[in-house]
């Protein structure tokens, strides 16, 4: 684990993750359901719904990658309509590995990442700038 000799900025983040988890046959219905919600309310890039753990992701997700001024109401969003669900949000640095397990916030009951395959620092971070999230969802609904 990293520790810091200093305060770290804000511009050290690229972006957001959140990891919304479901169980594949108890809590998929949810999960669909606010993955739905999610797409009608906010500008953000979805991935599909993974019915098997990918990654450090010990149990199935879904990825709601999002721009940082998107925190302040996504967030808070997810606290409120969650249905339940497990969501993890962490912010993209260099530091991949602080990332997941030092600096997340969970929402829900926090679980156990699958940490061997996460690498500590990302090597490329400052030399292959992080893209900005190329929303795949135009918002429909009025009023979050």
């Amino acid at each position: 684990m990293l520790t810091n000799v200093s305060p770290r900025s804000i511009a050290d983040i690229a972006n957001f993750h959140a990891h919304v988890y479901y169980d594949a046959d108890r809590t998929r219905a949810e999960a669909t359901t606010l993955h739905g919600w999610i797409a009608e309310r906010f500008r953000v890039h979805l991935s599909p719904m993974y019915d098997t753990p990918v990654g450090p992701h010990p149990m199935p997700m879904f990825e709601v990658a999002f721009e940082v001024p998107l925190y302040g109401r996504l967030v808070p969003w997810l606290s409120l309509n969650r249905m339940g669900l497990s969501v993890l949000v962490h912010p993209n640095t260099e530091r991949i590995r602080d990332d997941h397990l030092v600096q997340p916030a969970w929402l829900g009951a926090p679980l156990t990442l699958l940490v061997d395959g996460i690498p500590e620092l990302s090597h490329n971070f400052r030399t292959a700038p992080v893209r900005p999230i190329e929303p795949n969802t135009t918002p429909t609904a009025i009023g979050t």
